[in-house]
């Protein structure tokens, strides 16, 4: 993997990059599309390529260990022969959805035990072991496994789980670098910085990250239910600190706002459910701000979901017609809503993007967000 620095915003700490993995080339800022089960829910991966423009998705490495099981994927030749995506993947540990099975799994310095959400089998992940399962996986950038804190979060806790992250992330690199890619190309381990939302926890943390020397790093914690303008807090304190010449990934963030906030900050790489899951739900992000596509008031309304269709004319269906298709239930309804959302959140980054190049992010960023925190 290589990561170049093309640019920086004369305002801020956004910054303009390119990434080169093995599947290709990746314009930063950019937003990932959550594939947690392998696959992006809803969306084929030509429209994900075609239409949305996605350069880059996110899998997982818990859900397909369990299910279709690491034999099947290895036995298709890895995740993106399995999925038919030949761009790049990069994979989470698995980190998060332990975190979230809170009542079914024990941590220690070995690892976690926990039990399958699916038929409530027993399970052990190890640094090692997922390590080797996301080698199996064949994402071009795999995750350190780490303790994701909850918030919030009492600060023994927080700095015993942040001292067990940096042990485990030793051993992470250990066994990765001990190890060869199984499909004949390369890999890259973006360490994880954690510390909850404390200051010195948190600078310990990304001191720690940054000393291992990796090509690229993360940060992970964070939008796990704290006020945004602690996670912003906490991007900027550790953002400073991470090397300026490797990508910076903010897991699991956000809403448009966030993302546009944190890019301001520095970070270069973003992930969340939240464009597809709340699309699912009816909820819908545009350029002016933020539709309930339910609610009564677009029954006849016959114009585009976006008041600038023209940013989306190849998803250009009415609210009138969308609105019918989720008050109905029906599929295609949630498959043209997490449509929109995605073409709207990979709009987003790519605009950012441009500003920045441009030399006026921080007052389009500014103006965008004020927008965006409409409810129309």
């Amino acid at each position: 993997m290589k990561f170049t620095l093309k640019t920086t915003d004369k305002d801020s700490k956004a910054r303009a990059g390119i990434l080169e993995t093995a599947h290709g080339t990746i314009e930063t800022p950019i937003f990932m599309p959550v594939g947690t089960a392998g696959t992006v829910k809803g969306v084929h991966q030509r429209e994900l390529k075609n239409d949305i423009e996605a350069q880059i998705i996110l899998g997982n490495t818990y859900h397909p260990f369990l299910r279709p099981g690491i034999d099947t994927i290895e036995a298709a030749g890895g995740l993106h022969k399995f999925n038919n995506w030949d761009l790049p993947i990069l994979t989470d540990s698995g980190g998060y959805q332990v975190y979230s099975l809170s009542g079914v799994r024990k941590i220690k310095e070995e690892g976690v035990t926990f039990r399958s959400h699916i038929d409530g089998s027993k399970h052990l992940f190890t640094p090692e072991n997922v390590m080797d399962i996301q080698r199996i996986i064949g994402a071009d950038i795999i995750m350190a496994f780490d303790e994701c804190t909850p918030y919030p979060c009492d600060y023994r806790y927080a700095k015993r789980s942040m001292e067990m992250t940096h042990r485990w992330l030793k051993r992470c690199c250990e066994r990765f670098d001990t190890t060869e890619p199984k499909y004949g190309f390369d890999q890259t381990l973006f360490p994880i910085v954690q510390g909850s939302t404390y200051k010195d926890l948190r600078m310990q943390s990304a001191e720690a990250i940054a000393s291992f020397g990796r090509e690229g790093n993360a940060i992970g914690g964070l939008s796990v239910g704290e006020p945004a303008e602690e996670m912003y807090e906490m991007t900027e304190i550790v953002t400073n600190i991470l090397p300026l010449d490797k990508p910076r990934y903010l897991m699991g963030v956000g809403t448009p706002i966030n993302i546009l906030e944190c890019i301001a900050l520095g970070i270069d790489m973003f992930d969340c459910v939240m464009p597809t899951r709340n699309a699912r739900n009816g909820m819908l992000f545009t350029s002016e701000g933020i539709i309930n596509i339910k609610n009564e008031k677009w029954k006849n309304d016959f114009t585009a979901v976006d008041p600038n269709s023209d940013l989306f004319s190849d998803i250009n269906y009415s609210k009138a017609y969308l609105r019918h298709l989720i008050i109905s239930k029906e599929i295609l309804g949630a498959q043209i809503a997490t449509l929109h959302n995605l073409h709207f959140y990979l709009w987003l980054v790519k605009e950012a993007r441009k500003h920045i190049i441009e030399g006026d992010f921080y007052s389009w960023k500014n103006s965008m967000v004020k927008k965006l925190a409409h409810r129309l």
